[in-house]
């Protein structure tokens, strides 16, 4: 099934967009399925798409040495995969699964990149979003290690 602007235009991430701006994102999206257990990217790798998760559930976390992988946060659709593709060095600071079978619409970066500078609106009306998306899996991931902490019993103030 081919992506359209209404394709797009039900997608929350992108509500408000123009038409136009719309129409200019169509020829860079593709679509996605992972399966339960399917790692999307790993911490650190390169970081060269973003999803648009139209279902499904995905965890992001974190190695942590000694005890595997720490999820920071749960992810359930619709929601935005991927910020990191957006910023220098443009490597993942979060990994990603899949936790059962998730559909998304894909976008690969550099396209998208290069589209956003070339059109100084789109580029203002996608970098605003994927920055709150960024303000809240910060506020997300902080809240979640807290709440380790006191589960702990450890001080969480300095």
């Amino acid at each position: 099934m081919s992506i359209t602007v209404e394709t797009l235009a039900g997608q929350p991430f992108l509500d408000g967009l123009t038409g136009h701006q719309l129409s200019l994102l169509v020829p860079l999206a593709g679509r996605s399925t992972f399966h339960a257990g399917d790692r999307i990217f790993r911490e650190g790798a390169t970081a060269d798409q973003f999803w648009l998760l139209t279902s499904g559930h995905v965890y992001l976390d974190s190695e942590v040495p000694g005890y595997g992988y720490f999820v920071l946060e749960k992810l359930r659709s619709p929601a935005v995969l991927g910020c990191s593709w957006l910023f220098p060095p443009y490597r993942w600071q979060f990994g990603a699964v899949s936790v059962d079978t998730t559909h998304a619409l894909t976008f690969d970066g550099p396209p998208v990149r290069a589209l956003l500078q070339s059109d100084p609106g789109l580029g203002y009306q996608l970098t605003t979003r994927f920055l709150h998306v960024m303000g809240d899996r910060l506020h997300a991931a902080r809240r979640r290690l807290a709440d380790c902490q006191r589960a702990a019993g450890h001080r969480t103030e300095l």
